[in-house]
């Protein structure tokens, strides 16, 4: 079955499984109406209640679900559509909310459903802003994974138990019995996500083998599959690690892959320091024992046809581009790359030395364009523009398949300054790891 299939399928049973407690509500419904503006509140709180619960479903890290659309797209996706369902909820609350019990919720004539209700909607609120201002808020990355996780959870029980007990739809027992079995579907996935896939994690540790200081604050880490064959992965796919930590730890990271996936039972990783746990990896002794769910991405040219490849980078952006270079040279794949790789200054250009290795190889030209650019540098400076890559592509570079990993501004700028050289956005491919 084609991606595009696939991905067709995902999104009709995405619409299905959203759409579904609405109508499973008004099916066998004889009671009175209530009103145009009630009902219409209702029908926007069971759609935005199944939205809550689909974004489990979004971030369980499951490959099928991502490899048609990329888990970037995916985690995008899922911040739009947390968006969507809090509006949804809003306009539910506000219209039906009798706001004189609300405003004392701890008052002996508050009925129990408007407590739930109360305390959905603020987890729901809370869990919004903490994601939208984490850095404003200055909350850790590893504290705000684990606060999202709790606050998603109060989310979807709180609201059941709302829905639960007003008790207007779903009056029959088998209505209530199918809230109950989707919202445990939905909790299952939490379930899995942070106790059933550890324990496969568990039995397949990996050991650091090699701590290697690179150019750019960035360190490789060399790691070996303990007791197991390791996981074989397609050049510029990423994987979520668990470094000096149990696999049940709340907090993993992804980074992307640096090796060329050629070698069985070894991989990988350079990380650059950029605060919190990055800034610990050049510390990290070896034989630490690492934890590594994947490969995911679908950030890699043996997924797409082309007769060539363009890759460009920014600063640590070159780690999945790396990985692409170095598979080819394993292969000896000698289709045409042109990679164009922008660092601040040249002794910031994380794996410098190999570029320029890479770069003697007959189908391979490596471009640096530098911010700050030495005395008597000859090469690009700046940043990377449509008028450079025209400089460096060959004819027919139409057809190519082009990468881009860096800034998020840098990788909107180069999507639209491809397009604008007539590249279909089809042949585009980004990679965006900043998703909080």
């Amino acid at each position: 079955m084609s991606l595009v299939v696939r991905g067709v399928l995902w999104i009709g049973l995405f619409l299905g499984v959203a759409v579904a407690p609405l109508v499973f509500a008004v099916i066998g419904f004889s009671g009175p109406g209530r009103g145009f503006a009630t009902e219409f509140s209702a029908a926007l709180g069971f759609v935005g209640l199944a939205l809550m619960g689909l974004e489990f479903a979004l971030v369980a890290r499951f490959r099928a679900v991502a490899a048609p659309f990329g888990t970037d797209a995916l985690v995008q996706f899922h911040r739009e559509m947390g968006l969507v369902g809090l509006g949804f909820v809003l306009v539910h609350v506000a219209i039906s909310a009798p706001w004189d019990l609300v405003v004392r919720p701890f008052a002996e004539d508050t009925p129990a459903r408007v407590r739930w209700a109360l305390l959905s909607t603020i987890a729901l609120l809370a869990l919004v802003a903490s994601s939208l201002w984490r850095k404003r808020l200055r909350l850790s990355y590893e504290v705000w994974h684990a606060l999202h996780a709790v606050l998603a959870v109060v989310v979807i029980v709180a609201a059941l138990m709302h829905a639960l007990l007003v008790d207007h739809y779903l009056d029959a027992a088998w209505k209530r019995a199918l809230w109950i079995v989707m919202s445990a579907a939905f909790l299952t996935l939490l379930v899995w996500v942070r106790i059933g896939k550890p324990l496969t994690l568990r039995r397949k540790p990996w050991t650091v083998e090699r701590v290697t200081p690179e150019r750019g604050r960035t360190t490789t880490l060399t790691l070996r599959a303990d007791g197991h064959p390791g996981f074989r992965f397609a050049p510029g796919q990423y994987a979520w690690f668990a470094i000096g930590r149990s696999p049940f730890s709340l907090t993993k990271h992804p980074f992307s892959l640096s090796s060329s996936g050629e070698a069985a039972g070894v991989v990988e990783v350079s990380i650059k320091a950029l605060g919190d746990f990055t800034s610990t990896v050049a510390d990290l002794d070896v034989g630490t024992r690492a934890y590594l769910d994947g490969p995911h991405g679908v950030f890699s040219p043996d997924l797409y046809e082309g007769p060539g490849f363009c890759l460009v980078a920014g600063g640590v952006g070159v780690t999945p581009m790396i990985s692409i270079l170095r598979a080819f040279a394993d292969r000896d794949d000698r289709r045409p790359v042109v990679a164009l790789i922008a660092n601040r200054s040249w002794d910031e250009v994380t794996f410098r030395e190999e570029l320029e290795r890479l770069d003697a190889r007959p189908d391979v030209q490596v471009v640096h364009a530098l911010d700050e650019p030495p005395p008597g540098w000859t090469g690009e400076t700046g940043r990377v523009t449509a008028d450079m890559l025209r400089r460096h592509l060959p004819p027919g570079y139409e057809r190519w398949q082009f990468f881009v990993c860096g800034a998020g501004p840098m990788m909107d700028a180069m999507e639209e300054a491809l397009v604008a050289l007539g590249v279909a956005p089809a042949r585009i491919h980004t990679e965006r790891f900043n998703w909080v």
